[in-house]
């Protein structure tokens, strides 16, 4: 088995040239982001992003409060590393700057970015969804207070400051990115952006350090399961280990201190499996992800970000050209 091998099994969900026209090629990269350090996922600066969802037990529904990690808060980071990594493999100059971004970069041509100089917009071909942690958030925020700073050795009591909710150590979130008519090149790049992230969530100089752990890579014309999904499968399949899809059984998974990583992988992939049965959606083995995933070195990305530039570049002239002519009519 060869890289280029898996490349052609993979070829009806990906494409040679970049196109202009959606056609349904999906490749899926199924994960678990795991934190190993404390991080921040707020939108208001202070409170943890929570929902309130149920999973239906055997005695009844089960309602509780799982934190979300935003799509955002995935695709910004994975969108700086991108660039970060063009910038030093390629020398391509761009930025996160909406309004100024190179258009025509690999990273931007993928990811999408505003109308430029140029008046044209580019679409996102990397697809995420926000992704829900397995565990309750009274299990998994912690809620952080300092007092107000005085240099006084005797003093009364101060207004206590509070600190933004941090999520701790060891949480999960289980989720998928999907890319949407890309080329092998691309995977790749996206493949890397994966592996070498370690940072999401905000004030990430100092916190919110994440092990992304590849899970598997599946193709086709159509997605798997939502992420939300893959989230309260996991909780109900550990409850079954542990007396059954029952309400107690089910809370104590949900607010319990930790979670066996090395089962939640095994039952995240399971989840998924089972789902894509009836879709149209077809897996790389263990040994083929393995595979490509060894591929992907600082040496094979540089190369195929190399070929992707010409490629990206090509289509952005076209595109550019074909409005133009329409302008002219």
């Amino acid at each position: 088995m060869s890289i280029e091998d898996i490349k052609k099994k993979l070829s009806s969900s990906l494409v040679e040239q970049l196109i202009n026209e959606p056609s349904a090629h999906y490749v899926h990269i199924l994960l678990l982001r795991e934190l190993q350090s404390s991080a921040i996922f707020t939108t208001n600066g202070q409170d943890a992003d929570i929902a309130t969802v149920g999973i239906g037990a055997e005695d009844g529904l089960v309602d509780y409060s799982p934190v979300m990690m935003f799509k955002r808060k995935q695709t910004g980071s994975d969108r700086r590393k991108g660039k970060e990594l063009q910038r030093n493999l390629t020398g391509i100059e761009d930025t996160m700057n909406v309004n100024e971004m190179t258009q025509d970069s690999p990273e931007s041509i993928l990811y999408g970015s505003a109308a430029g100089e140029e008046a044209i917009s580019v679409t996102s071909r990397v697809m995420y969804d926000t992704a829900y942690s397995i565990r309750d958030s009274s299990a998994i925020v912690e809620e952080k207070f300092q007092n107000a700073p005085g240099d006084q050795f005797a003093k009364g009591a101060t207004t206590a400051i509070r600190e933004p909710d941090f999520i701790v150590p060891g949480t999960v979130f289980p989720c998928v990115v999907t890319l949407r008519d890309a080329t092998f090149n691309e995977l790749v790049f996206v493949l890397g952006i994966t592996k070498m992230n370690k940072r999401y969530g905000a004030a990430t100089s100092r916190i919110g350090r994440i092990e992304n752990h590849v899970l598997g890579i599946y193709y086709g014309i159509e997605e798997g399961p939502a992420n939300l999904i893959l989230s309260q499968e996991v909780a109900r399949r550990l409850a079954m280990e542990n007396g059954g899809m029952t309400s107690e059984s089910l809370n104590k998974v949900l607010y319990s201190p930790v979670l066996d990583i090395a089962k939640v992988k095994k039952h995240v992939k399971k989840a998924f499996d089972d789902d894509i049965e009836d879709l149209n959606v077809e897996a790389l083995t263990d040994e083929e992800t393995d595979k490509l995933l060894g591929y992907v070195t600082s040496e094979s990305l540089k190369e195929s970000l190399e070929r992707q530039r010409v490629l990206s570049s090509q289509f952005f002239e076209e595109v550019n050209g074909e409005k133009k002519g329409r302008g002219k009519k």
